[in-house]
């Protein structure tokens, strides 16, 4: 604390990795015994990275009604990755054997005033700041055997900047309704420096507006109703806007949500609500680069239930379930999209200073391409986790998969080719491996 009213805080972080992994392992050459589920078809896979952090937050509450808050950050970033996708589809006697190369750095500025008052007897909420963002990475994509170079794709130098003014009213005229609505906009520039290619130097400038309103009615019998619209967006990669001007840089999401909160039984939380999500352009793996590519519009909607129970004093449950349906709008399914989800917890938190928890999520089979042909595998996987804490020593111990699941945790369909397969290669499901089981434990000193 600075003064009275004022609070200043300053934290930074430093993480530095290097590892080798199996990358995507098509699922034939597991079937075929040829390698096993934590096997690899090329030994080189993996990478080294590293990323420095440095934060600062600043709060000052000018009275009771006016709060500002400030966040500056900064980060350097860098990060070389080997990945062979199409193993031997592209290059027969080399390999297809990549190296992606990103070195970064990026800072940025966030900043609120928030003010409180009673227009008209009406409790208001208003709120006004601006966001900042800067982005300097250079990227690399080049061939590589053995973690050696052969040559460069591409070698490009980008400053992607972002400002975004925004503003936002919290509105709860009587004690049975709340409106929150606000608007945001979006200015992003890029300018894009190749090496290589002519084709992508250059630089854009393009612009948006997003809006948000949300109405909640109630409670009526401890039951809440609400609705919920927004838009909002994701950034293109800036170097398929400078080759495809046509390209949009800020395609639009659209969203919205109707539904209900209830208290009605004792102990017992519920909620339901119905969504639906348009999407301008959909992103795609590209399995000969390891990149995403923009694709057409896409619209996704579904059912979400939640619960949580207090059981006992001291045992709680909690879950969800979400379903949904996600296609193209030529009638094509959205790669990969999650058709059921769940989460459930059971917690008993003793007097004595104990606490254990049994966790469980589900992900279940989603289509892995468009057509609906390949099938990406779903899972339950289930993690025990144990407490206790006297005084200001605490002690943990968790099981992760505790049933031991061979579950995939990253599958992607594309086509790939190993020695000895037709020239055109094959077309099949590639998965990252979960992790087995695993027990971790530690203890902790708090003062």
């Amino acid at each position: 604390m600075l003064t009275e009213g004022m609070d200043l805080s300053l934290w930074g972080s430093y993480y530095r990795a290097s590892w080798h992994g199996s990358g995507q392992i098509p699922e034939r050459a597991v079937r075929a015994g040829l390698i096993s589920r934590f096997g690899a078809i090329d030994s080189n896979e993996g990478g080294q990275t590293q990323r420095a952090n440095v934060n600062l937050d600043w709060r000052w509450r000018l009275s009771d009604d006016q709060l500002v808050t400030i966040h500056v950050y900064g980060t350097y970033y860098t990060l070389s990755l080997f990945d062979n996708f199409t193993f031997f589809l592209n290059n027969p006697d080399t390999g297809d054997e990549i190296n992606q190369r990103d070195t970064r750095f990026l800072a940025g500025f966030d900043g609120q005033y928030e003010h409180r008052s009673r227009p008209f007897g009406a409790d208001l909420t208003s709120s006004a700041g601006l966001q900042y963002r800067v982005d300097t990475p250079h990227v690399v994509l080049a061939n590589t055997v053995q973690r050696h170079l052969l040559a460069r794709v591409q070698d490009v130098r980008i400053v992607e900047q972002s400002y975004s003014p925004f503003v936002k009213f919290d509105l709860a005229p009587t004690n049975w309704l709340r409106v929150v609505t606000g608007a945001r906009g979006d200015i992003f520039t890029y300018d894009v420096t190749s090496k290589l290619n002519d084709a992508l130097n250059g630089d854009v400038t393009r612009a948006r507006p997003n809006v948000k309103a949300s109405v909640v009615l109630g409670p009526f019998r401890q039951t809440e109703l609400f609705a919920n619209f927004g838009t909002g967006f994701h950034s293109n990669d800036a170097r398929a806007l400078i080759q495809q001007p046509g390209l949009p840089a800020l395609p639009t999401a659209r969203g919205y949500e109707f539904g209900v909160k209830t208290r009605l039984l004792p102990r017992v939380e519920f909620s339901a609500t119905y969504w639906m999500l348009d999407l301008a352009s959909e992103l795609v793996f590209n399995g000969d680069d390891g990149t995403t590519e923009a694709r057409g519009p896409s619209h996704r909607e579904g059912w979400e239930f939640a619960t949580r129970m207090t059981l006992l004093d001291w045992l709680t449950f909690s879950g969800n379930v979400t379903t949904t349906r996600a296609r193209f709008d030529t009638g094509g399914a959205v790669p990969l999209a999650p058709r059921v989800t769940a989460q459930a917890d059971v917690t008993a938190r003793l007097p004595w200073g104990l606490a254990t928890s049994l966790a469980m999520r589900h992900v279940g089979n989603r289509f892995a391409d468009e057509d609906r042909t390949q099938t990406a595998r779903g899972y339950t996987i289930f993690d025990l986790t144990a407490r206790y804490r006297y005084r200001a020593l605490e002690a943990f111990i968790g099981i992760e998969n505790l049933t031991n699941v061979e579950w995939r945790e990253a599958q992607l369909a594309f086509t790939s080719r190993l020695r000895g397969e037709p020239a055109a290669g094959v077309q099949d499901i590639h998965f990252t491996p979960g992790t087995p089981r695993a027990v971790l434990g530690g203890v902790a000193l708090k003062f």
